[in-house]
């Protein structure tokens, strides 16, 4: 793997060098590839959620199970460990155009189908993790492009606006899919999100350039999608670079939407007003949302690596607070200040890139977002069961904990 990387550093220097200087946001958005790439994962996360609230309030309301109705919160993490597994290396076999285009047709018509087609609630949720096992290949397709159309730090940029995007989108998503529901229905509220997706596939379909796929080795002997997804997944998880930058995209972000799932049991314990667990809810993401622009914006990006570990920690250190149970002011604070860490992820972005070698670079997005996907769906299940013993408050302390032993299991791999 490492003699892999050596040879891709050759060709692709102009993508990862580190940059001299700051650039803007406003640069980053002149290259028209990326501002579209952004538009469009933008309104379909937005969609995403959108669809998820309906879906839950549709399940709910068919089965009267509060149990099938949080499984669809998650339905689309955890079938993503499979897709990216096997057929991770479709993001750099196919193009770029014709792929994501793909991606989003598949949401718009899985959103239409639920509408209309009126399945048991057992079959809708099969349905949304049959396409959920799709989403590396997808998403892996378009952050390989995304690195591809912008060099050393303007993809930092890229995608620290990519992170506040979708921050956004789904605090909007979370915010507009209860009135959306209430003003027209379930059913027709998931109408509008196969629309969303429908704009979104039309959009990269007309105006996103006819590129080419990832470059294969021409000594590369050919291989089929499953074995080389297979291999390289190995690969990349044996070599300790790419394994340490993995490890830490993966396991505080878990920690936290861990400790964000019990926020709901928080405020019943406390007794806090009907309309709190909403605000709560809201203050994590918009923690990172200022977190990410302040990294971006104001830091160089010596001084974001720098601060990967010390950033990491602030992700974790407010949530200790809980385990002496703060009243609702506190609490939105510290959440708020919680949010803020996981800003540490930018200081990683370059790092990732010049540990992959170039011709698997969708692939190794593509299992990024599946172990992601893949924790962010355990962390909730771990400390949900911690919450069961104890109580709500301490299992989000515990949640603290894991995410400070991490950042400082990590700091010497970060320190060398």
């Amino acid at each position: 793997m490492a003699a892999a990387a050596a040879g891709a550093k050759a060709g692709c220097m102009t993508t990862t060098a580190p940059a001299a200087r700051r650039v803007t946001y406003r640069a980053v958005l002149a290259e028209p590839r990326f501002r579209l790439l952004f538009v469009t994962r933008s309104l379909a996360i937005g969609a995403d959620t959108l669809r998820t609230v309906a879906l839950s309030m549709l399940v709910f309301a068919v089965t009267g199970s509060p149990l099938l109705a949080a499984v669809t919160y998650g339905i689309a993490f955890l079938p993503q460990a499979i897709g990216g597994t096997l057929l991770g290396a479709l993001a750099d076999r196919v193009r770029p155009r014709p792929l994501i285009t793909a991606g989003y047709g598949l949401e718009a018509a899985t959103a239409a189908v639920l509408a209309m087609a009126r399945l048991p609630a057992g079959a809708s949720l099969a349905l949304v993790a049959a396409i959920a096992c799709l989403t590396p290949v997808f998403g892996g397709a378009s952050s390989r492009l995304m690195a591809e159309v912008l060099a050393g730090d303007a993809y930092v940029l890229g995608r620290s606006l990519a992170n506040i995007a979708a921050s956004a989108s789904q605090v909007l998503g979370l915010a507009a899919g209860g009135a959306t529901v209430a003003a027209l229905g379930a059913r027709p509220a998931l109408l509008v999100t196969a629309g969303c997706h429908l704009v979104a596939a039309l959009v990269v379909r007309v105006w996103l350039p006819g590129l080419p796929s990832g470059a294969r080795p021409a000594s590369q002997p050919p291989v089929s999608v499953l074995r080389q997804s297979w291999t390289v997944n190995r690969q990349l998880i044996a070599d300790p670079a790419v394994r340490i930058l993995l490890l830490a995209t993966w396991l505080p972000p878990a920690f936290i939407i861990g400790a964000e799932s019990l926020i709901v049991p928080y405020a019943a314990q406390h007794g806090f007003p009907a309309g709190s667990p909403g605000l709560l809810l809201a203050c994590l993401p918009a923690g990172m949302i200022a977190g990410d622009f302040a990294a971006g914006r104001l830091l160089r990006p010596a001084t974001r690596e720098r601060l990967t570990i010390p950033l990491m920690m602030a992700a974790g250190l407010p949530l200790l607070a809980f385990a002496v149970s703060p009243p609702l002011p506190a609490a939105a604070g510290l959440l708020a200040a919680a949010g803020i860490g996981p800003a540490y992820i930018l200081g990683i972005q370059r790092r990732f890139l010049d540990a992959v070698p170039t011709p698997v670079l969708g692939q190794a997005f593509g299992l990024l977002q599946t172990g992601l996907m893949t924790f962010q769906g355990a962390g909730p299940a771990l400390f949900g069961a911690v919450a069961e013993i104890t109580s709500a408050g301490p299992a989000m302390a515990l949640a603290g904990v894991a995410t400070i032993i991490t950042a400082l299991g990590l700091l010497p791999a970060f320190r060398k």
